[in-house]
C-alpha cells in the first residue's frame, strides 16, 4: 500500500517520550505503533533472547525431521505419513510460538 498522505501533529513532551518507549519496547517505529493502534490493535513488547533461542531450537528440530522423513521415504523403511504428521505439528508449534512473542492482539485498551 502506497502512504501518500502525511499527517502531522503536536504531542506533549510527556505523550512524545510515552510514544518513543513504546516503540522501543515493541522494536518498531513510533509511526508503526501509531498505524497498528489505527486499525484496533495492540503492539507486543519485543521478545527477549530466550524467545529467539526457542525459535532456534524448533527450526532445527523440524529441519531435521524434514531430513528424516526425506531419507525414510528413500529407503521405505519408516512410517512416511507420521514423521510428516510430526513435521507439520512442529511448525503449527513454531507459529503458536510467534503468534504468542511477535504478533499484534486486537485491542482491548489495557496497554499501558
Amino acid at each position: 500500500m502506497k502512504r501518500r498522505v502525511k499527517k502531522q501533529f503536536w504531542l506533549s513532551p510527556q505523550d512524545a517520550r510515552e510514544l518513543k518507549r513504546k516503540a522501543k519496547l515493541c522494536g518498531i517505529t513510533e509511526t508503526a505503533v501509531i498505524r497498528i493502534l489505527l486499525h484496533g490493535y495492540e503492539p507486543k513488547e519485543k521478545p527477549d533472547a530466550r524467545f529467539y533461542e526457542a525459535m532456534r531450537q524448533l527450526s532445527a528440530i523440524g529441519n531435521n525431521i524434514n531430513q528424516l522423513a526425506v531419507k525414510a521415504n528413500s529407503l521405505g523403511f519408516i512410517d512416511t505419513p507420521m514423521l510428516k504428521a510430526e513435521a507439520l505439528r512442529w511448525h503449527k508449534f513454531q507459529a503458536d510460538i510467534e503468534a504468542v512473542f511477535l504478533r499484534p492482539g486486537v485491542n482491548n485498551l489495557k496497554w499501558q
